[in-house]
């Protein structure tokens, strides 16, 4: 059986390969339907797609709770535990479904009223709209209740193979027809068929790893109550993502809408990159509480905060480098808005950094199950991001909406700093804060490169040599200042580093 840290190892390295696949995927698409449909076309999708996301939360927390309630049971092997808790979960998940289908209805049908297109009829719009909805309504139905056991039993890896596959087929066919001479309408219809051979994939690999699972026993509703939480703390994180876009939609135009998408493209690609480090954690964490192992827990707890806040900087470091020169290569010939906008970029920027700076803290609020203990904390942030965001789009537009988010996760931030320490790791706030005032000390350094020595880029090889060289400065500095500030932790992180590869090297002996 594979221990944590290698289960971790698998996961990140599956992770790895799914979030490049899709940052190459989420590059291509967008690019072809600039190139092909236009700007706002393009802005269209990304509206509705953000829309159509935030109808998501209807499935009333069932995986957050889901997965949590399965931590112990796991642990101990309790079949029938399980299985009640999967076929409660596979019930939940259905009356959620048919929630979802009709909301994407509602909204095929009201969408057109309110965000008209130069270059499609009312039932082109609402048959597009369908479509984007529909992949959400296969997952509901087919995908959801494997994707439980899998994340809580630590295989998430599984997922992310049949994400890869759902990616490049969905891909190639974006490309294909839209190259072909498609309008967007069949494109969009056509894409559905894709969602089908990710969840095959994953009914088959439960199937034969997980035999003794029963979708079909008496639900056990008790041991998932606490979605309701779960939903609510959704609620609120759904609206950190929906509503600058909404917002943009509401306030603005599709073209400004265009450009908040491709800005964002780049910063989910970030994004990405970092969920890889972290993939799986949840589950490893959860099941630690679980056991009850205090030691293991606050041992783990300093060393992963530490090693992530040294990939938080350089990943965001390098990224406020090299944004600007990556939008004028990706949007040249595009000529119908004005993507390059050097404050705007930094704004995206500074705001995902400060999303991320919380990430050690907030998956130990997932880890602990404390939904209910961090929803008013949760209410607050989005509230400070919907007011602030309201407010700065009416008078700043894009800059504004922005703006919001950022006021809203910085509260979030000293919020967590001061919340998990006391109520889950019991060690000291001051570790945690020294190392986030790291962070932020070293990308205001990056800030003063960025501004007084911007990188002059014309080509994509430019770029790419650019990118190689600002990294490997980039994690040079960051590692030495850690080891400046912490040296016993980074030893410590060193050391478990090295016997994890030499334990692989033994073994492929």
């Amino acid at each position: 059986m594979k221990g944590r840290t290698e289960l971790f190892v698998h996961n990140s390295f599956m992770m790895a390969f799914q979030q490049v696949t899709g940052m190459v995927t989420a590059f291509i698409i967008p690019r072809v339907l600039l190139s092909v449909y236009g700007s706002e076309i393009n802005g269209f999708v990304v509206s509705v797609t953000q829309f159509i996301s935030y109808f998501v939360l209807v499935e009333a927390g069932i995986s957050g709770a889901s997965i949590y309630a399965l931590y112990k049971p796991l642990a101990n092997k309790d079949i029938p535990a399980i299985n009640g808790i999967l076929s409660a979960a596979k019930k939940f998940y259905q009356t959620s479904g048919y929630i979802f289908l009709a909301l994407v209805c509602l909204l095929a049908l009201l969408y057109p009223v309110f965000a008209k297109t130069l270059h499609l009829a009312f039932w082109q719009i609402s048959l597009v709209v369908f479509a984007l909805g529909a992949k959400g309504v296969f997952d509901f139905f087919t995908l959801s209740k494997y994707r439980v056991l899998l994340t809580a039993s630590q295989k998430s890896y599984i997922i992310s193979s049949a994400q890869i596959v759902y990616l490049g087929l969905n891909t190639l066919i974006v490309w294909g027809l839209a190259k072909l001479g498609f309008s967007i309408v069949t494109v969009e219809v056509a894409v559905v068929f894709s969602v089908f051979t990710r969840s095959w994939i994953l009914y088959y690999y439960t199937k034969k790893h997980f035999p003794f699972v029963d979708y079909t026993v008496t639900p056990d509703k008790e041991s998932i109550k606490d979605r309701w939480n779960v939903l609510y703390l959704q609620l609120l994180r759904g609206a950190q993502s929906a509503i600058p876009v909404m917002l943009a939609t509401m306030l603005t135009s599709l073209l400004e809408v265009s450009v908040y998408s491709i800005y964002n493209l780049v910063l989910a690609g970030v994004g990405g990159i970092l969920s890889i480090f972290i993939s799986g954690l949840a589950a490893s964490f959860g099941d630690v509480i679980a056991r009850k192992q205090h030691r293991i827990l606050k041992e783990a707890t300093q060393q992963f905060e530490q090693t992530y806040y040294i990939f938080l900087t350089v990943v965001y470091g390098v990224c406020l480098l090299m944004i600007l020169s990556f939008v004028k290569i990706y949007t040249t010939d595009i000529n119908d808005v004005n993507y390059i906008l050097p404050w705007l970029g930094f704004l995206f920027v500074l705001r995902g950094l400060l999303d991320h700076l919380k990430t050690p803290q907030g998956m130990l609020v997932l880890s602990a199950g404390m939904y209910r203990q961090t929803r008013w904390q949760t209410t607050t942030q989005a509230l400070i991001a919907v007011i602030g965001g309201v407010i700065g789009g009416y008078f700043w537009g894009l800059y504004g909406i922005i703006g919001g988010g950022i006021l809203s996760h910085l509260y979030r931030d000293i919020d967590l700093l001061f919340f998990i320490p006391k109520h889950v790791t019991k060690l000291s706030y001051v570790r945690s804060l020294r190392h986030m005032l790291l962070v932020l000390g070293n990308f205001g350094l990056i800030t003063f490169i960025w501004y007084f020595y911007p990188f002059q880029i014309d080509t994509v090889f430019q770029w790419l040599v650019y990118a190689v060289c600002s990294t490997i400065a980039v994690i040079i500095w960051t590692v030495l200042t850690n080891y400046a500030v912490d040296p016993k932790n980074m030893t410590q992180i060193y050391y478990r580093i090295y016997k994890l590869i030499a334990r692989r090297i033994k073994c492929l002996h």
